[in-house]
């Protein structure tokens, strides 16, 4: 099963008259409800290459109207040198970031929360005292607690939680494989999708070469520490002239996907520089769990 680019590709770059974005436009989170997609992407500017986090809205997820000032800068110690990937859940009335806060200090997994997708309050780091990126949350509560996916390089992990603020449990769940596409590095994409089979996730890997694909995942409903099914083939490698040229060549990076009727819409990163949309019908993506 492989992903379709849409022929509009790439669909969000960066814009001149913007000092904050006219670098990159890259990795981001997606929100879809009551008919429009809400795109939190992470952007960057030639004055001082910082990370911050913009927005952007669309009809039909391919043409976006955006803002012309991001959503979310940085604020705190923590966040001196950028605040990075953010992947966004709902659950119950509000919307939850869980982003990458950069300093002097590290990569740091932080929080923040709101009621619409353009005024955010920080909750802080979450998981303090170590480096660590890739953080994102379940949509659901499982067994009565909340659940994230995080990286100690080079797995993917599980922590749970029961106030989002303080996390235990922590296991790796998810490894390298040896001669894959996946062979050096994991990391969970977006937040899991949650299907009648099992927790949807799409996640990167890269290999020796730092090549990095997108692949597929299916945790458990009742206990995600447990992996059903991981195909071996990748579902979308850089192939285009824009995936393979660019801040950081040869990657496709999804921080979040969105089910609207029968279709998957990926959207992802492209050689850390602009945004693209990749899709599939969700029968098709999960035929590929054999």
């Amino acid at each position: 099963m492989q992903l379709q680019r849409h022929p509009a590709n790439p669909i969000l770059t960066t814009v001149a008259g913007h000092e904050w974005e006219n670098r990159t436009c890259f990795n981001a989170a997606v929100v879809y409800e009551e008919g429009l997609f809400h795109l939190l992407y992470r952007a960057q500017g030639t004055a001082d290459n910082i990370s911050r986090i913009g927005y952007a809205v669309s009809r039909d997820g391919i043409h976006f109207a955006r803002l012309d000032r991001p959503v979310l800068a940085p604020e705190t110690e923590s966040e001196r040198w950028g605040v990075e990937d953010p992947r966004i859940t709902r659950l119950g009335d509000r919307l939850y970031m869980l982003y990458t806060a950069y300093s002097a200090h590290g990569t740091r997994v932080s929080l923040a929360s709101a009621r619409n997708p353009l005024a955010w309050q920080r909750a802080g780091i979450v998981l303090p005292d170590e480096n660590n990126k890739d953080a994102a949350l379940f949509p659901a509560q499982v067994g009565g607690r909340y659940a994230m996916l995080h990286r100690r390089p080079p797995d993917i992990w599980l922590a749970w939680s029961d106030d989002l603020l303080h996390w235990s449990g922590h296991q790796a769940i998810m490894r390298p494989r040896p001669g894959l596409w996946d062979e050096t590095c994991v990391g969970a994409g977006g937040p899991p999708l949650r299907t009648e089979r099992g927790w949807l996730l799409i996640y990167h890997g890269y290999n020796r070469e730092r090549v990095y694909c997108l692949g597929l995942a299916l945790l458990d409903l009742e206990n995600p520490s447990i992996v059903l099914s991981r195909p071996a083939e990748p579902i979308l490698v850089p192939s285009e002239p824009w995936e393979r040229s660019g801040e950081v060549p040869n990657v496709v990076f999804t921080c979040g996907s969105a089910v609207v009727g029968d279709e998957v819409y990926v959207y992802y990163g492209a050689a850390d520089m602009r945004m693209a949309l990749a899709t599939a019908r969700l029968q098709d993506v999960m035929q590929a769990f054999r």
